[in-house]
Formats: C-alpha cells, structure tokens, sequence
C-alpha cells in the first residue's frame, strides 16, 4: 500500500499539481475542495471547506473509513485579498485568517488523533515567503501567513513525542490562478489616498506572479519531503532572488530591508 495523502486547496493551481503529481508516482491522493469535483486520474476528489471544523472532520472520517490512516497531510488551501490594511473591513479580515491560518488549525486537529493513534505521519503547511516578511498592500495575507508559521513552529515542538513531523514550505511567486482569484479591497481601490500607489504597486505583484516558478516545481519538494525520512522543518521555495532576499532579513539592518522593499513593490 502506498502511503495516502490528503491536500487541501487541490482543486487548482500549486495544490492540484501537488496532487496530480504525487498520485502519477503511486502515492494515494485526496485532494479537496470547497465544491464538488469530479474525479480525474487518480486523484480522489473530496469536498471539504476548511473553515468549517465539521465539514474537514467529515472528510477526514471519509478517508479514514476507505483507507484505515493518513500518512501525509498538505494544509494548502488559501486566498488572497488585496488592498490598504487601513481599510480592510472585518468581513474581509476574518475571511483571510479563518481561511488561511484557522484552516490549517482545523485541519491539523482533525488529523492528529489519527496520526498519534498510527504511531506518526507528516504535516506539510504551506505558508508563504509573505510569511517571512510583511507585503505591502497584502498585511492580512502576510498577518495569515505569518500565524501559521508560529503555529506550525509551536505545534512541530508538541507532537515530536508522537512521530508526527511538521515541515513549512514557504513558497514565492508561482504562475497559477491565484493571481486573477485575488479579492481587491473596493474602499482602496476608490481612496484617494492609497488608490494610485495600490494600482502600481499591485501591477509590480502581479507581474512577479504571472513569471513565477511552474507549479510542478513545488509538487517535487513536496514529493521529497513525502518521502524522506528526516525533512526540514522549513522549505523556501522560489526564485533564487526572491529565497536569497527573504533569507537576508535575518542579517540586513530593518531598515534597510524595509527600503529595498519599497524599491521593489515601486513605492518610492
């Protein structure tokens, strides 16, 4: 039997192609989403919405049920909303962190009991380089981020005793749908204040986003980590310009940082 995997956010672009990926090479893939999807290859389609504690205990039972354990799970889901942090509403906020941050929670807790009882497994949540430092005119997006990450690093500490390891990929730019499904913030985009900067600066984002690595490039660290006995517990994924910046903040003077920053997301 081939260890089985469950991937939230498949329907699309880097989590379709970590599942696609993985199933072709004879691992035991299902792949989730918020709506129903018909079955394609060998990926098992399942739906789930990650904000909804009941509806991934469902599905995390489903699988369960068909295959006795889950050896691996990848906490991909997520969304992106663009605007001013000024004027984010709440609706909008919570939206972001219930989806990103709370969602990985819901998943790891659904299937942690299972794990421990397996004696082990693997917790792969995907973060974001916008997890390392804050991006300009996505402070929500980076503030999910950013939680995951001292989520991940407090959890991986927890749950050493019990074979389960956690690892964090922190991808950059990927060219996939996530660019044109990126909620934009209306009261930014009518502000006099911020409207003008928002527009080039999201021209700068969207440009990074559309030539970004292939999807398949993160597929095959994923695929890695699946099967390595003792991975990392953080994977920086990306250019060698954006991984070799995002690494330099631990050693680059703030300030500095912060106005290299502003240079590339053209906010001078």
């Amino acid at each position: 039997m081939g260890k089985v995997i469950l991937i939230t956010g498949a329907t699309s672009g880097l989590g379709k192609a970590c599942a696609e990926y993985l199933s072709e090479r004879g691992l035991i893939v299902y792949g989730t989403g918020r709506r129903a999807m018909p079955e394609t290859g060998s990926v098992k389609h399942l739906q789930m919405d990650v904000t909804d504690p009941d509806s991934v205990k469902q599905a995390v039972e489903k699988v369960i049920a068909e295959q006795g354990h889950i050896d691996v799970v990848v906490n991909n889901a997520g969304m992106g909303i663009g605007g001013a942090a000024e004027l984010a509403s709440v609706d909008e906020i919570r939206l972001q962190m219930r989806t990103n941050f709370m969602g990985t929670v819901h998943v790891c807790s659904a299937v942690l009991p299972h794990m421990r009882q397996n004696g082990g497994g693997t917790i792969i949540n995907v973060s974001s380089l916008g997890g390392v430092m804050g991006l300009p005119f996505q402070a929500y997006y980076s503030a999910s981020k950013f939680a995951v990450e001292g989520y991940s690093e407090a959890l991986s500490l927890e749950v050493k005793p019990f074979n389960v390891k956690v690892c964090l990929i922190e991808p950059g730019d990927f060219a996939t749908g996530f660019t044109a499904s990126r909620m934009l913030s209306e009261p930014t985009q009518k502000s006099k204040e911020y409207s003008a900067q928002f527009e080039k600066t999201l021209k700068n984002i969207e440009k990074e986003e559309q030539n970004g690595l292939k999807p398949e490039h993160l597929a095959k660290v994923v695929f890695r980590i699946v099967n390595s006995k003792h991975p990392k517990f953080r994977y920086k994924v990306g250019n060698i310009l954006q991984v070799g910046f995002a690494m330099s903040k631990t050693w680059i003077p703030s300030r500095a940082y912060q106005f290299l920053l502003r240079i590339f997301y053209n906010m001078l």
